[in-house]
Parts: structure tokens; sequence; C-alpha cells
């Protein structure tokens, strides 16, 4: 481990909008705990240069090689920084395959950074993919790839994967007894426009030994682009729900409009509502199944996913979002049949804004597919006000990862959506929506109010089915020539909202 690295740091007030600082000067004062606004104030500093590409050429072992070959270098454990740290572990990753720019890596002990060189000693390279000399090799020029944070997340003797930093701003989390699936970002620049994406990098991390009372571990990270760079800060809580509680400092190199905060990214191939000419032994294949939104207003919105023919951008104006994030809801092996991939364990990811994020939109994206192996989802919130150059915009938010990582609300819940070509109606497509039957134990039938944007819905009615525990909304659409509709549905009690607003996006082809 090289020498300790005291780097400098802003004491300026967090405000939601502000001049950017110029890069922390030298005090004479001692040196603050290494933080939040450490970080705020090098990305500040980074945000006034030219934008420079992190890219870097892999050399030696690291070089021209394949998903296997990657998959076949591993961590040494007595290399782990938090070996002595009970309940913990802490694995830094390799450079290769799609993994080419460096990233810097710092222990942060007692508030001060200690950087981590790379070095391509602390791997096993196994030989049937690599030289007996491959853990000699000369770094050059080249940094870590990210980290991944092991803790007994399930079993206390066990260290279980429970996050992953690596890739662009890309970072996988875990909750007790889920597995990987949908996958969270630091920050969405461009996503689903004709300009094309812009994909900022994490290029620094400072990782805090975890916390021995609280049992937490934060984490600072410099994001960076052509655009914006910024100053983030994570403080994870592991357990059933892993949170995140997540703060930002962004500082635009250039005015953007077309941003997205709090990002999530996952995959839907096709389910029970859209699996027409799939030819697939499994009922369903995705990682979540719908966007959830709480707005404002208190309104529960659950806008099914699909997989469209063409590019699809749905836009949830609101003022002041409660919640937002992409679920997945069916969590019986029955429903998927695949023992493999075990898609009733995929996590869920819940964001809740901390403070008033004023006007905006719950953006999302929905990208046409033809296998299991690509993520099209892409949801995220963007303001209505533009990112400005030469100011900071903070954000502030939790971010939750998890089967379990919405409170229980009184409103009856969408279970399933289903539908197909209707047998009695020419032209018609019949609909099928399942809420849970516990609200309206003891109740009259409510009221159904179904909405499409265009085209008709005909003959809407209810069917109680007890014995599965479900209140069936059953109706028919016909698209009189219509190329694409949203369509709305939810029961009510007088002007009473008793479910959430169920939303599905039909299209032609």
């Amino acid at each position: 481990m090289s020498a300790v690295i005291a780097l400098g740091h802003s004491s300026g007030a967090l405000g939601q909008t502000s001049p950017a600082d110029a890069e922390p000067q030298p005090s004479t004062e001692p040196a603050a705990p290494f933080g939040f606004e450490s970080v705020a104030a090098i990305a500040a500093g980074v945000a006034s240069r030219d934008w420079e590409s992190p890219a870097a050429p892999l050399t030696g072992p690291f070089k021209d090689i394949g998903y296997d070959a990657y998959r076949a270098i591993r961590f040494k454990r007595d290399a782990d920084p938090w070996k002595d740290i009970p309940g913990f572990g802490l694995d830094l990753l390799s450079p290769g395959m799609i993994f080419y720019e460096p990233v810097r890596i710092n222990i942060v002990r007692d508030g001060v950074p200690q950087p981590m060189p790379f070095d391509p000693s602390v791997f096993d390279f196994d030989p049937a993919h690599f030289p007996p000399d491959a853990a000699q090799s000369s770094p050059d020029e080249m940094g870590w790839s990210g980290f991944r944070i092991r803790s007994a997340l399930n079993k206390p003797d066990i260290l279980d994967e429970m996050a992953v930093f690596q890739g662009a701003s890309y970072f996988r989390v875990l909750g007790r007894g889920s597995l990987y699936g949908l996958s969270a970002r630091g920050l969405a620049i461009g996503t689903g426009t004709a300009e094309g994406e812009e994909f900022p990098v994490f290029r620094e991390f400072w990782i805090h030994d975890p916390d021995p009372v609280t049992g937490t571990i934060t984490i600072q990270a410099l994001l960076d682009s052509k655009s914006v760079s910024g100053g983030y800060e994570f403080v994870i809580a592991p357990g059933a729900e892993t949170l995140l509680t997540t703060r930002v400092a962004l500082f635009a190199r250039r005015e953007l409009t077309n941003f997205g905060v709090a990002p999530l990214t996952s995959m839907f191939w096709f389910g029970p509502a859209d699996a027409a000419g799939q030819d697939d032994y499994r009922p369903a294949v995705h990682d979540s199944d719908g966007l959830q939104m709480e707005t404002g207003a208190g309104q529960w919105l659950w806008r099914v996913l699909s997989n469209p023919a063409k590019l699809q951008i749905s836009a949830f104006v609101d003022d002041g979002p409660r919640g937002f994030g992409l679920i997945q809801r069916p969590r019986n092996f029955e429903e998927y049949q695949d023992a493999e991939a075990n898609y009733e364990s995929r996590p869920s990811a819940w964001i809740r804004p901390m403070g008033d994020w004023g006007k905006g939109n719950v953006s999302l994206i929905e990208i046409p597919v033809d296998s299991e192996f690509h993520d099209n989802i892409v949801s995220f919130w963007q303001p209505a006000a533009p990112l400005e150059a030469g100011n900071r915009t903070d954000f502030a938010y939790t971010l939750g990862f998890g089967n379990d990582v919405i409170a229980p609300t009184t409103l009856a819940q969408v279970v399933a959506t289903r539908s197909g070509v209707s047998i009695n109606n020419k032209g018609a497509r019949s609909f099928f929506v399942d809420f849970d039957l516990t609200p309206f134990d003891g109740r009259d039938d409510p009221a159904i109010q179904v909405n499409a944007t265009s085209g008709t819905v005909e003959h809407p009615y209810l069917l109680r089915l007890p014995e599965h525990g479900l209140m069936r909304l059953a109706f028919e659409y016909k698209p009189d020539g219509a190329a694409m509709a949203d369509i709305s549905a939810v029961l009510k009690e007088g002007e009473t909202n008793l479910t959430e607003t169920w939303l599905f996006r039909w299209s032609e082809g």
C-alpha cells in the first residue's frame, strides 16, 4: 500500500443550486475527515476543466480475453482490505473484457484516504486460460474496474455478495434472499434520444471501513463525463431491504436538459400480458414486471412493462414525487418455471426522494429485444429545470433493494395482467387485470373506471375469485385504427380509489 494521501475538503454548505467552487486550496487548518463535501469539491474542480477520456489500453493477461477467461481471474482472499473486519469482505475487480476504463480506489480509515494502486499479484489466474507468470505482469496504466462488497447478508458465518460497483456508473445491490437482477446507475444522459446516450463513469471511489456500531458502509464516488461531473455518497445498510442513503452534487460543463436522476435499468422479455409469438416453455421472463410510482398527490400508479415492437418512451408528469421504482411482483417459481435463472428471486428497487424534487417526470424507456440477455428497460426522474453550466445542483434520496421494498397501503394491488385476442369480439383484445381481493372483503363491488387515449373500451365487468384471493377486472379494447393507446383502470367507491391505478401501453405489431 502506498503512502497516505490527504485530499482537500470543502466546508461550503449544501445548496440546491449555487456557483461551483474552485478546486480545494491548501489550508493551514488540520485536514477534516474525508467525506461528501470533499468529493463534491473535487467534482467541482474536475468540471471546471476540459473533459478527458478515462479509457486506457488493456495489456498483458487482461488484453483480448472473453467472458470465460475473465471469470477465471479471482481476487485472493488474503488480499482483502477488510480481512480483519468481522462480517464484511471487499473484493477489488480486475480490468478485462468490456471493463477497460481504469478506476481509482481508496480505502478511508480514520477519515484519511489510502490509495490502493492496481496490482495484478492480488489475483489468481486460472492456468486453463492464462500463462503461469500472469500475476507478475506489469500493471502499466491500467486500474481496477470496480469492487464487490461481501457481507453476512443471509447467514452469520458466510460472506455473500451484497453489492458490486463496476462498469460506467452501474451498480447492483442485493437484499436478503435475493439474486442479482436489475441495476442502478449514477446518472442517465440522453437515454432514448436520437442524439444517442452518454454514459458517465465513476472514475474514483473512496470506500470507508464498515461502521462497527451501525453495520453500514459509506462510499464516496467521483462521476465524470463530457457533460457533467458529480460527487456521490452512498451509505449502505445491508438487510432484508438493503438501503442506500444517497447524496449527489452535480456540476454541468454545459446546459443539460435531457438527464435522469436515480436511473434504474432492467430486463423485460415477455409475460402474461404480451407473450404472443414466444415459443418458450416458460410463462414469463423478466427481472421486473412493472413501474411503480407514488405521485406528489399521493396517487399510486402501476405501469405494466412491455417488450414493444418499436422504442417506446413514456413520461409520468409530477410535482414532488414521493417514490418510484422498478418492481418484480410475482414471487412464485410456478410463475416462471426457470430453475436456473430463478426470476422469482430478482430484487425490486424503490427510490424515495428526500426533500422536494419539484416539477418533472418519471421517464420510462422500453426498448425492443429478442432475448433475455439484454437490459431493455430504463426508468429515472427527469427534472423540468435544466442543469445549468457552472452551477451546483443537489439531490438526495434513499434507494432500496429487496423482495419487499414498499410499505403496504390500504389500496388493492395489481397481482397480474393478462391479455389476448378476443374470441367473440372481432378486432378486439381481451384484458384481465387481477387485483388483491382482501381490501374488498365485506364490501359491495366497486365502480369500474376504464379509459383509453384512443380506441374503444367495451364490456367491462368484475368477477370475484375467492378461492384464488382475486378480484378480476375484465374488459375488451378495440383500437379502431389507432396505432397506439394508453389504457388505464381503477376501481372506486364514490370518488375514492380502492385500488392503485393500472396503466398499460398498447401498440400494434
